[in-house]
């Protein structure tokens, strides 16, 4: 049974802006359905003209990108609430693919009305842009930890964000969260090898401030870990639900 706007889970979450009941009835126009994909599943692949944008209502995801070479680039982790499909819908093609990593409920919509979305409603237009700045200025973090930050300083702050980000969406119970991703990918998304990775997290566990295993992270102090990454616990803003 597709899911009503009005009675979207996400709206309860912290994560998000609170939206007004017309917002609410003006994206209930915009949405075609829903969509079900199981662990594994490509839901947007790279170079790819996909003709929808989704919403994550539930379930978690990964955005990597493959070179010619056949190495591949970690983006980042997709959460309940990530908008996807951006990418195809302004440049006509997706520059990197996204797979589910559980099972994932998104919402449909579809990408024949996205500029009548801009002209008709340009407040929600500019959720939009900003999604993309967040975006873009979670890149720039990455960037400045894939040049600046050492092994352990990387893999903090990658587990920091991390646990933030479930913080706001519920997902954290007694200092633990569902992490279904591999140290691969966490090695894929931080430039180490699986190796340096596996070591690091071990390092991280000796000294009790994190642990990672059977599919889940446990934190039992997040400040430590944070002055580890060399980071601030600043309250992520919240984000507009498209």
């Amino acid at each position: 049974m597709t899911t009503q706007c009005r009675y979207c889970p996400l709206l309860r979450k912290d994560a998000f802006v609170r939206m007004s009941k017309e917002e609410i009835e003006f994206m209930q126009k915009f949405k075609a359905g829903e969509l079900t994909v199981e662990p594994g599943t490509p839901i947007l692949m790279q170079g790819s003209n996909a003709p929808q944008l989704f919403t994550v209502l539930s379930g978690l995801g990964i955005r990597d990108k493959m070179l010619e070479n056949g190495q591949r680039q970690v983006i980042n982790f997709v959460f309940p609430g990530d908008f996807i499909g951006l990418q195809a819908g302004v440049l006509g093609k997706m520059g990197h693919s996204i797979e589910a990593r559980t099972h994932m409920r998104l919402c449909v919509f579809n990408r024949s009305e996205f500029w009548n979305f801009f002209k008709n409603h340009p407040s929600r237009a500019f959720d939009i842009t900003w999604l993309a700045a967040i975006e873009e200025h979670f890149l720039g973090e990455t960037l400045a930890t894939l040049g600046q930050r050492t092994a352990v300083q990387a893999v903090a702050w990658a587990l920091v964000r991390i646990y933030q980000r479930g913080e706001t969406l519920g997902m954290v119970t007694n200092n633990q969260m569902e992490l279904p991703y591999t140290q691969r990918d966490m090695a894929d998304a931080l430039g180490l090898s699986l190796v340096h990775t596996n070591k690091t997290l071990a390092k991280l566990k000796e000294r009790q401030l994190a642990s990672w295993s059977d599919r889940t992270l446990r934190i039992s102090n997040l400040h430590a870990l944070a002055e580890v990454a060399v980071t601030s616990l600043t309250e992520p803003p919240k984000r507009p639900l498209m």
